[in-house]
């Protein structure tokens, strides 16, 4: 595995792309924790820079969750900006309000993600030579829950990609993307605070 001293030392577009992944994740970052609905404009933007990388890393389920990225970027600005809601006097809301996960929700959910883990796996150990089929499948299948569920403007959304940027950290270590790496340990950082702070823009009658 390469030092940081290592990784600088001769320059390719992977490391470009990594470095510029970096930061353009934590302006989306800091934009999903404002819950801004801009976070979708880079919704579309970050899916090609992390497509790239992921691809030259033999991520391929990341790579394909990257396509599902736009497609979902696309659905949450239309969420967001026309699924409206109404508010305590029953004002039509501007955008749509952060709210609880529903119980109801939480099981077919669960099992959706099952579903898919066990699909892309499958599809990994079948067609590609992906040294880390487990791993990437789940991360990859539980992104899309959380994409999901990000775009309903669930707060416990925050939770999904908590565990989702842990395992990712882990596994772009290994991988030897350390830019991505650092960013998803960060966002699992901010998964917590984020979580906290959309809590508190839940509307007083949801509570």
């Amino acid at each position: 595995m390469e030092t940081i001293v290592q990784y600088f030392q001769e320059f390719t577009w992977v490391k470009a792309i990594d470095m510029a992944g970096l930061v353009i994740g934590l302006v989306y970052l800091w934009l999903e924790f404002k819950a801004s609905i801009w976070l979708w404009l880079l919704g579309v933007i970050m899916p090609i820079v992390h497509g790239y990388l992921y691809w030259e890393r033999g991520l391929y389920a990341d790579f394909g969750m990257e396509i599902y990225y736009v497609a979902a970027a696309i659905y949450g600005y239309v969420m967001w900006r026309w699924a409206r809601a109404r508010g305590e006097a029953g004002q039509e809301q501007a955008e749509r309000p952060v709210t609880r996960f529903p119980l109801r929700q939480v099981l077919p959910a669960a099992l959706v993600g099952l579903a898919l883990w066990a699909l892309i796996y499958w599809i990994l150990v079948r067609f590609t030579d992906s040294t880390v089929p487990l791993c990437d499948s789940f991360t990859t299948a539980l992104s899309m829950v959380g994409m999901w569920a990000l775009a309903q403007k669930y707060a416990e959304q925050w939770l999904i990609w908590l565990v989702v940027d842990a395992v990712c950290t882990v596994l772009y270590i290994y991988k030897q993307i350390p830019f991505t790496a650092c960013l998803y340990a960060f966002y699992t950082v901010i998964a917590v605070l984020g979580y906290f702070k959309w809590l508190r823009m839940i509307p007083a009658s949801d509570n």
